[in-house]
This record gives C-alpha cells, sequence and structure tokens, in this order.
C-alpha cells in the first residue's frame, strides 16, 4: 500500500454495481471520480424545460449586464 494512493481506493473503483443498482452505478463512479458537478450538469441539459430554463436564465442575466454597463457606463 502506498501512502500516496492507497490500495482500496483502486478496488473501489473497479467494483461493478449488483443488477438491482444499476440506474446508481453512473451516480456513484461519479462521486468517486469526483466529477459530480458535471453529471448534474449533463442530466440537466439532456432535459429540454431544464435546457429552455438554463437558457433563459442565461439570457435574463445578460440582459441585465448589459443594462447596467449601458446606464452606468455609456449614459
Amino acid at each position: 500500500m502506498n501512502a500516496l494512493m492507497p490500495d482500496f481506493e483502486m478496488h473501489n473503483l473497479s467494483k461493478r454495481a449488483p443488477n438491482e443498482w444499476e440506474g446508481f452505478a453512473e451516480i456513484d463512479r461519479a462521486i468517486a471520480e469526483n466529477r459530480l458537478t458535471e453529471y448534474r450538469i449533463k442530466k440537466a441539459w439532456a432535459d429540454p424545460i431544464n435546457r429552455a430554463v438554463t437558457i433563459f436564465v442565461a439570457l435574463l442575466l445578460s440582459a441585465f449586464v448589459a443594462y447596467v454597463v449601458i446606464n452606468d457606463f455609456i449614459l
């Protein structure tokens, strides 16, 4: 066993989940690999309603920033 990389971490990544927990296998691997945020973003972007809300909020924030810049710095 190495002090920098314990042996148990390598064994946990190679185990497969049982069939009844197959739906949680991807989430479990995401947590183990510390990529849960990427998983959530991909799942949210795959949903059409979440995609529309994300685009709407981004446009709303962009419009607010543009308004502040125009109102404070240009006018």
